[in-house]
């Protein structure tokens, strides 16, 4: 029989037929979606593991550069962690959130606002150093940029990385398990009917037959009795003409007495 994998329990009937046909139709249309979404997301998710790696690089090459921008500064003014402190009042970036859709995967992005009118800490090294300091200012900003974008850049990739997963699993349990399964229902639905159809027609054909020879039967039974009731009435007709033992009379040779020619 058709149909012997893995099915639903389902009576075959039509309407079971139509119903499971339309599953298996929204499930075809469902893994088409979903493959292509995950084609999207896989292209969206190899573009961010290259700025990734890009920006990672950009960050070490970065913190170098503030490292020794750092030195330089404590080597030319000292400690000056203090009064850096002491001068800062409101923060000079912010940091703003947004999202992107990709497909209907909201992805989280940051992006640095600087606040011109934020603590910046113009008098500090005033008397030594002004130069370096203001020099680890701007390195240190660029590395606070820096590291904003490589922030947004790997949330983005780790919740791509799990969106992908998730959708590899649907695509996949929808095109090895769901499908097959509405597949083999509709293979063994259709044989089932099929199997009815051809014993619904041997019936038919078998009363048919039946009907004709009862028919046929009845009518040689009729024809019999007819027959025999014939017999019957012509064999009495002669038995009782030889009993009384006259012949028959001829009306031609009778007279009639009323009637004068």
């Amino acid at each position: 029989m058709s149909g012997t994998g893995p099915r639903e329990a389902i009576f075959p009937t039509r309407m079971a037929l139509t119903n499971t046909k339309g599953r298996l139709k929204g499930a075809q249309t469902g893994h088409s979606l979903l493959a292509k979404k995950r084609d999207a997301l896989t292209t969206r998710f190899r573009a961010i593991l290259k700025k990734v790696d890009e920006a990672k690089r950009k960050m070490g090459r970065v913190m170098q550069l503030a490292s020794f921008s750092l030195a330089e500064v404590t080597y030319a003014t000292g400690d000056i962690s203090y009064q850096v402190q002491e001068s800062v009042k409101t923060a000079s970036f912010k940091v703003k959130a947004k999202q992107d859709n990709v497909s209907g995967v909201l992805l989280p992005s940051f992006e640095v606002e600087r606040d011109p009118n934020g603590s910046d800490f113009n008098l500090t090294g005033l008397g030594r150093g002004g130069q370096q300091i203001q020099k680890s200012k701007e390195v240190y900003a660029k590395a606070v940029e820096t590291l904003v974008e490589l922030a947004s850049l790997q949330t983005a990739f780790t919740i791509l990385d799990e969106v992908i997963r998730a959708t590899n699993r649907r695509v996949n349990a929808i095109e090895h398990v769901v499908i097959p399964k509405l597949e083999n229902t509709i293979k063994y639905v259709i044989s089932e009917l099929d199997e009815m159809d051809r014993e619904e027609f041997f019936r038919h054909v078998l009363l048919k037959k039946v009907q004709g020879k009862k028919k046929r039967d009845a009518a040689a039974a009729l024809a019999l009795e007819e027959k025999r009731a014939l017999e019957i009435g012509s064999t009495g007709d002669v038995a009782d003409a030889e009993g009384t033992g006259e012949a028959a009379p001829n009306m031609l040779q009778e007279k009639d007495e009323d009637i004068i020619f």
